[in-house]
């Protein structure tokens, strides 16, 4: 049995709760963030008002507030000593004070196969090889491409003109500031986009679920980095739009409370969610893959190997093709990235076929479908490199 199956039911008790809203207070760019943040999220005990925690929080901090996230009954601030968080701990309304860790991008490497304009050709479409691997295009033959299934995409943003993407794409929003687009600088997100639904047309790539309505859901910078706090007011957009399906191809070695509290926010709501398990090897799966209401998912090659880089434990659930996998880039372009980040959005694009399939099916059932119907990979049964083995989507949305 998977560990993380057995400890759900402990985290939703310990971490579960109702409230709505979100609110930008100052808007601020992560174009500089690194490993180390002095970036604090303050989180309130049930009940506070918002007087009290204005009151809490006073003038001292009226400049260093970058958001409230009413979801989760904090804020979040900036600059922030240590001597402050101590005096924030004894406050007797303030629950816990958290650091606003850093997630990445988990991507190995990257190569940039075509870009559209220039004078450069974008070749015919390509049926990559994680597609057939899972047998999505088998599972198109019987109509089920996903339309209208709602997937939001927690990355790095979309490109939102890219010719094998903008017909899905449904809607936007940028967790990092309001006010920007959620268009991509990165190129991850748009790559992990096209995975899950690129157009079956004529040129470049096709997804696991070409008809699928995609939500870009930017949280990332161009750097491919971004605090928690983003990761988790993403999370409540997706939640707030009925979103149905979450792909997060980045994670950290973070615990961080809030996100696991955002994650069982939107189980709760009915949305599978899926993450990337991290490209440690040996390390253990990241969060928040890690989380026992996430499907953590680890990467295969064309073999059926898994990647020397995936990581691995018992908090696997499922793995996926994520070495030299052919998608969208950003602007026109193309890419052949790999990563496990590759992987989970092969999940995801799968989850939305079965919900095609089974559109009044519970998170539980999805996964449970997910996981019985899976490819067993390495030793029989469960394991901690492929979990239940390797997802396929033929079987799974019958």
């Amino acid at each position: 049995m998977n560990i993380k199956k057995v400890l759900a039911s402990i985290s939703i008790i310990a971490l579960s709760y109702s409230s709505v809203g979100l609110t930008a207070v100052n808007a601020r760019s992560n174009d500089d963030l690194n490993s180390e943040t002095s970036r604090k999220i303050v989180v309130f005990k049930q009940g506070t008002s918002d007087e009290t925690r204005d009151k809490v929080l006073g003038v001292r901090f009226a400049s260093r507030k970058i958001k409230r996230l009413e979801n989760s009954r904090a804020d979040v601030l900036e600059n922030v000593s240590d001597t402050e968080i101590a005096d924030l701990k004894t406050n007797p309304n303030v629950l816990r004070v958290e650091t606003d860790a850093i997630a990445t991008i988990q991507v190995r490497d990257a190569r940039e196969t075509a870009k559209g304009g220039g004078g450069v050709t974008i070749q015919a479409q390509t049926l990559p090889w994680g597609i057939s691997k899972i047998q999505a295009n088998q599972v198109w033959l019987s109509g089920n491409t996903a339309d209208p299934i709602k997937v939001g995409i927690i990355d790095t943003g979309i490109s939102l003109s890219h010719p094998d993407l903008a017909l899905n794409i449904k809607g936007s929003y940028n967790a990092i500031n309001g006010r920007k687009s959620a268009n991509d600088d990165n190129g991850h997100g748009s790559h992990v986009a096209g995975i899950i639904a690129a157009l079956n047309n004529t040129t470049g790539s096709v997804g696991v679920a070409p008809k699928a309505d995609i939500y870009a859901i930017k949280v990332l910078n161009a750097a491919g980095s971004g605090y928690i706090s983003d990761i988790i007011e993403g999370i409540d957009w997706a939640i707030s739009k009925n979103i149905k399906v979450i792909n997060m191809s980045l994670g950290c070695a973070c615990d961080v409370q809030s996100m696991h509290a955002a994650v069982i926010r939107a189980k709760n709501a009915g949305i599978i969610v899926v993450a990337a398990a991290g490209n440690s090897a040996t390390d253990p799966v990241i969060y928040p893959a890690a989380y026992p209401e996430a499907i953590a998912v680890s990467a295969t090659d064309s073999s059926d190997q898994l990647a020397s880089w995936s990581a691995r434990g018992p908090e696997v659930d499922l793995s996926a093709p994520g070495v030299s996998i052919y998608s969208t880039y950003k602007g026109t372009g193309y890419a052949t990235l790999s990563g496990t980040s590759m992987a989970s959005p092969h999940v995801a694009g799968s989850a939305a076929l079965v919900l095609f399939k089974n559109p009044s099916w519970t998170p539980d059932q999805v996964i449970a479908a997910l996981e019985s119907t899976a490819t067993d990979l390495g030793i029989g049964g469960f394991d901690n490199l492929f979990g239940f083995g390797l997802v396929n989507a033929l079987a799974a949305s019958q």
